[in-house]
This record gives structure tokens, sequence and C-alpha cells, in this order.
């Protein structure tokens, strides 16, 4: 069952009423509700168009969070052959919110790396919903450290609140570790894509997306901190959240304005959820075109356009 989000409430009671009249019609076979079901159909496929034609970035966040999205380790089953997860930081854990291994996209071997934050109950808690610890990002270091010793193209998936802030992952060098993980991005000579499949959310993000091309589902968000993070900084108040999403600038369409990412991947009308499938391959299109952008170029030639990349963000958007 479709879980509908606040903003949704309309096109849950037309889709409930039709969906009504359907088990309605399976527990009598006379009944027929042919005309009547394809009416509410109609209804709600237009209310989904105008729903979706022009999403404000606190809803563009919304949709970002739905729970049924894709997430990490469903673009790994679906993209990835042969993929071996490799695990542990060789330090002190093994951080089940980072997911990472060798594989083969498209035949080609690669290292992919992404955020899981899980699909239900149990594993939401076992991934830590997507929040890393310092040996997430360390298990990133090493695994981008073998991408590079034996010539593998990187691809990660982004998708995080941000990195966890508990006490621990403190203690253990939260901030070192994401700098550590964004400095090994920036040094290493083979082709690094990155696609933002849902939140990207502070350094967390910037630790696995620090790479030659950037790209972004329609209506996954990226910014430096949660909505409600900065409302509760700027106005003491978490419930502007709705203000703080319009002035950050979080959306796929600003962000590419300002030179932060490169692409928008269309998503379905509706959002991901509604079509995890197409939403899937669409990505597999992305990745497949900058891995082919990246094509022929040695390591000094990756590692300076990684270079200006980052050092022009911002330059051709700040005027608008």
């Amino acid at each position: 069952m479709t879980q509908y989000l606040d903003f949704e409430k309309p096109l849950a009671e037309i889709e409930g009423k039709a969906e009504e009249l359907r088990a309605l019609a399976r527990a009598n076979e006379e009944m027929d509700i042919t005309e009547e079901a394809k009416a509410l159909d109609t209804k709600a496929a237009a209310l989904l168009e105008e729903l979706y034609s022009d999403l404000t970035p606190w809803r563009k966040c919304q949709v970002a969070r739905h729970p049924e999205r894709p997430h990490c380790k469903d673009y790994v089953e679906a993209l990835f052959t042969e993929f071996t997860p490799l695990a542990g930081d060789r330090n002190f854990a093994d951080d089940l919110a980072v997911m990472g291994g060798l594989a083969r996209f498209n035949d080609q071997p690669v290292m992919v790396i992404g955020h899981e934050k899980g699909n239900d109950t149990k594993s939401r808690i076992e991934r830590n919903f997507g929040m890393a610890r310092p040996e997430g990002y360390r298990k990133a270091v090493r695994l981008l450290e073998l991408a590079g010793r034996f010539g593998l193209p990187v691809v990660t998936l982004v998708d995080t609140p941000g990195a966890y802030p508990g006490k621990g992952a403190e203690e253990r060098g939260q901030s070192e570790a994401i700098a550590r993980s964004t400095e090994k991005c920036l040094q290493i000579g083979v082709p690094l894509v990155s696609v933002i499949i849902g939140e990207g959310g502070s350094g967390g993000a910037v630790a696995f997306a620090t790479a030659n091309r950037v790209a972004m589902l329609e209506h996954s968000v990226y910014s430096v901190i949660t909505p409600e993070g900065c409302a509760s900084i700027l106005w003491k108040d978490s419930e502007k959240m709705r203000e703080a999403a319009e002035a950050m600038r979080l959306t796929a369409s600003d962000l590419k304005k300002l030179g932060v990412t490169d692409r928008i991947i269309p998503e379905p009308k509706g959002g991901a959820h509604r079509d995890a499938e197409k939403t899937i391959e669409a990505v597999r299109g992305a990745i497949t075109e900058m891995l082919k952008e990246l094509d022929g170029k040695d390591g000094k030639a990756l590692i300076a356009d990684r270079r200006r990349k980052y050092l022009d963000i911002g330059g051709k958007g700040l005027a608008a």
C-alpha cells in the first residue's frame, strides 16, 4: 500500500475510493464499476500531475525522504553485477550505514560506495537510518584507496540526512574521518561519479560526492544542514522548516544553476517511489553518460578536473 505524504492527502482520498470500488467489484462479480473507477483514475492522474508540477523546496524534501523511495541497496542489486561487499575500516568496526564493494557496471569493473538507510524498522536501526559513523567514512577511504590502486572507476550513491552526531562518533573522530574521505575523493586518479538519490546532507554527503561529475534525482535535495536544523539555528523554531528550505536553495534545479551538480535525472510523475524500476534505469543512463565523459582521461587530468570543478562552484549562479 502506498504511503502518502501530507500534501498528497486529497490524492489518497481519490485513489482510496477507486480501490474501494474495485474491492466491492471483486466481492460481487455482478457489480460493474468500470466507468466509475476509470473516472476516479483520471481524476487522480490529473491531481498527481498538478501536485508535482511545481513542488516547493520543502515538499521536495518530503519526497526525497519518502520511505518507499529506492535506496542504495536497491540500486546496487539492479545496476551492478558480481557485487562483492567489502566490510570494515580495519580499525574499529564495520558501519552498516555505508555499503560498498567491487562490482561490474555495464560489464566494466568498478568500485561502488553508498549510504544505505534500510527499508523496515529492523534494517533502519541496523543501518542507523543512513547516518554514518567515523568507521563508515574510514571504510570508504579504504575502498577509494583500493580503487585508485587498481585503476577502478568509482560510483557513489548518496542518501543521508547527515553524519551521525552521537557522542561515540565524536569521540572516534567524526569530523576528521569525514575530512579524510573528502580529501581522498579529491586525490584518487580514477573517474569518480556520484548520484544524489535521496537526501544529501551536510559533510556526510560531501564525503562521498566530491566527484568529477555529480547528478541529482529530480526530487532529491543536497544541503549543508536539514531545513529543520537550519530553522532551529536561525529562528530558534524548527517549525519554520518551510522558510528555511526555500532560502537554502537545496533543490536539484537550484544546485545545477550554481554548478554544484552537473545534471538532473528526471523522476516518474509522483516521485521515484511510484516507479522504482523506471527511476533506477534513468540512474543507469546517467552513470553511463558520466563515466563516458571521463573515459580516456589520465589520472592527472581527472584530479585537475575535479579540483577545478570545486574551485568554480557558485560563480555562475551567485548573480541569479
